[in-house]
């Protein structure tokens, strides 16, 4: 759970480090993937797809190592 403390009556300060609290768990992106039902053969695309895209970028790293 994100707690975050608000001193001195500094909201927009709280808010800005709960903002960041948030991004870094991830909570709005497995909301954001949650908010509709996906079928269990949709799910599986997304999940191949989504490891290849992650592939493609350590494949794309790797090879600026071994060119140089």
């Amino acid at each position: 759970m994100v707690r975050v403390y608000v001193n001195s009556s500094n909201v927009e300060k709280a808010l800005k480090i709960l903002k960041k609290k948030i991004a870094k768990e991830g909570i709005l992106s497995v909301l954001k993937n949650k908010r509709y039902y996906d079928k269990p053969s949709i799910a599986l695309r997304k999940k191949i797809a989504k490891a290849n895209r992650r592939r493609r970028r350590r494949f794309k790293r790797m090879q600026k190592y071994l060119i140089s």
